[in-house]
């Protein structure tokens, strides 16, 4: 990726593909249950099923009828019942209940579960349990990957940032492997794979064992992705716990984005009903302000607004034939763009008054501080009035557990301080969180050596690169730390500013956080793109923890299109902040960013699936 002249970015794989083989893959397993059937679906399979099968294409399969998983079936006269699940335990004894009442009422029926996207060993364990193994019939539904974009494919596995980075369970990394195995096979071979994180060198090193035992996929073809990035997301926490001012992240964050889509409520569409509506490249609006910092968007639907308007006032002057013209081809597509107009300038204005009432001009405030540095006193009693305010326990907790990265933990005083006042607002039953957020490192506190990293950076002027090193790792064993300042002043994540940042001609990709902070993660895949490895990024990489990788396949790597289509792997969630500021890079140096996430994430879903005080 070399930073030459401006060129423009290749164009991106076509995704559609996998939609159709994960289509025609249930179709064929609905196929192996003859006649009509009940489809149990698990609640969290909804929404990505809708965009892969409609119920029209299932019910041409003869489905009858739908359950969600957890709601007992109608006394129904169906004799197949098919179950399409998550592979949970909790599930299986929702399914062997449902088989063993059958028993006892003396009821005759096929059982089929089909797993998505994999069998797990322990639910065919619990099925044996209950005694029902033998009655059921299992398959798998290998849906690892759902494209939301044409430049952004998830595997909608939210649970997988808690399951790998709490509770050390490595079952999704067999997905995470195939998946790249899959995308590898379609649009590879990759020429050059990077990556950093323990769970990104493991699924390397899986998906690289995958290769090698189906030898000759996708062999002699042209490539279309040639670099493929892994990254796990605590590599970076930072950056997901900053609040979003991309209008994409502020739609997600305020509305929650699922699954490609958002339901906009009688505030945003002034009528009484809500409207689901696709947030993609096709939405003529959208596409064009996703990306942007939000105090530009209300200019640019203002404007968008005036051109509409006169190109309806064009009608005036058309004499019979023109108006015929005009109403068959372009008043149907001026009539939908009028509708996505009205439905964001509606998204913006429910926004402003939502952050309005949350002193967001504040909270962004105290947050480029917290990330600078500067006024941390400041910063805390901020906080500590969030908290006694009431104002939102996942706000209040994001913003202790932003100062506690940024600082390397809090010194004893401060986290005894605000975990009380924590708990005295919100209730004692957020204990347990307070243990998840230590174990995981995002809320820690300082260990009485800790202390020392004052002096740890005097030490390290005064003696050599090699023996400063060595004096940091004794620290680092000390606890996890996030050495945030260091790999900050390292790598230069908090621009200088002369004068004031131009937010609607941006110069580099802390545009995203109003100029204040370049995201981490995306700085560390610009300069490992730019550098095509590792080499003088050795300090950064042991400030991190290491379990970097650089390998390349010389055989792969003759297309130069492909060598300019970067596949980014986000191993714990990626937020449309860190999407934005790599689609800008893309467009700065000539290449096209492709983003794979086990979920698209935000700073609430991080702080949710640390939460054990379940409402």
């Amino acid at each position: 990726m070399a930073s030459g002249g401006r060129r423009d970015a290749p164009e991106a794989p076509d995704f559609g593909i996998l939609k159709r083989l994960a289509r025609d893959q249930l179709i064929y397993l609905l196929e192996q249950l003859p006649g009509k059937k009940d489809l149990f679906i698990e609640a969290d399979l909804m929404s990505p099923l809708d965009r892969i099968a409609n119920v029209s294409i299932l019910k041409q399969h003869e489905v009858d009828k739908l359950y969600k998983v957890e709601t007992r079936p109608a006394p129904t006269c169906s004799d197949q019942f098919c179950f399409l699940v998550r592979p949970r335990i909790r599930t299986m004894r929702y399914i062997a209940d449902i088989v063993n009442a059958d028993k006892m009422s003396g009821r005759s029926r096929k059982y089929k579960i089909i797993f998505s996207p994999q069998k797990f060993y322990a639910c065919e364990m619990v099925l044996e349990e209950e005694g029902v193994l033998g009655d059921v019939t299992c398959d798998e539904w290998s849906f690892y990957l759902l494209p939301l974009d044409e430049d952004i494919i998830s595997m909608e596995l939210p649970e997988f940032f808690r399951d790998y980075f709490l509770e050390g369970d490595h079952r999704w990394i067999n997905s995470i492997a195939r998946a790249l195995q899959l995308l590898n096979s379609l649009y590879g071979p990759f020429g050059r794979a990077y990556g950093i994180g323990r769970c990104a060198k493991m699924s390397f090193e899986l998906w690289r064992d995958l290769e090698g035992e189906s030898e000759g996929d996708g062999q002699g073809r042209k490539p279309e992705i040639g670099n493929v990035f892994l990254m796990d997301r605590d590599t970076d926490y930072v950056t997901a716990l900053c609040s979003q001012v991309v209008y994409e992240g502020l739609v997600d964050d305020t509305f929650r984005i699922k699954c490609g889509s958002v339901d906009f409520g009688p505030d945003v569409t002034s009528s009484d009903k809500s409207i689901k509506v696709l947030l993609n490249a096709q939405d003529k609006v959208f596409s064009q302000i996703r990306n942007e910092h939000f105090s530009s968007v209300f200019g640019f639907l203002s404007q968008k607004s005036r051109n509409l308007q006169a190109q309806y006032d064009r009608r005036r002057g058309m004499d019979i034939k023109q108006m015929k013209n005009f109403v068959s081809q372009e008043l149907k597509g001026l009539k939908q763009e009028h509708r996505l107009l009205s439905l964001h300038i509606g998204a913006c204005e429910s926004i402003m008054k939502k952050k309005t009432k949350q002193d967001f001009q504040e909270m962004i405030k105290a947050e480029h501080s917290l990330l600078e540095g500067f006024d941390i006193r400041e910063s805390t009693s901020f906080i500590e009035e969030h908290i006694d305010r009431q104002v939102s326990p996942i706000e209040s907790l994001r913003l202790m557990c932003l100062l506690s990265i940024t600082e390397n933990g809090l010194v004893p005083k401060d986290y005894r301080s605000l975990k009380t006042q924590y708990l005295q607002s919100y209730g004692p039953e957020h204990l347990l969180t307070f243990h998840n957020l230590k174990r995981i490192g995002l809320l820690t506190e300082q260990a009485a050596g800790e202390t020392l990293t004052a002096v740890e950076s005097r030490v390290s002027k005064l003696v050599t690169d090699r023996a400063a090193g060595k004096i940091t790792d004794a620290f680092n064993s000390l606890a996890r730390k996030s050495n945030f300042r260091a790999i900050s002043k390292k790598l230069g994540l908090i621009p200088r500013l002369d004068g004031e940042y131009d937010l609607k001609l941006p110069r580099d990709m802390a545009y995203v956080f109003s100029g204040a902070y370049v995201p981490l993660s995306c700085k560390i895949i610009e300069q490992v793109l730019e550098r095509r490895g590792w080499q003088g990024l050795e300090e950064v990489v042991r400030l991190l923890s290491g379990h970097e990788f650089s390998v390349s396949d010389p055989a792969a790597e003759d297309s130069a299109e492909a060598q300019r289509v970067v596949l980014a792997v986000f191993l714990g969630g990626c937020t449309f902040s860190e999407i934005a500021a790599l689609r800008f890079l893309g467009r700065e140096r000539g290449c096209r960013f492709i983003f794979l996430t086990t979920a698209v994430t935000n700073s609430a879903r991080v702080m949710e699936a640390m939460t054990e005080a379940r409402a």
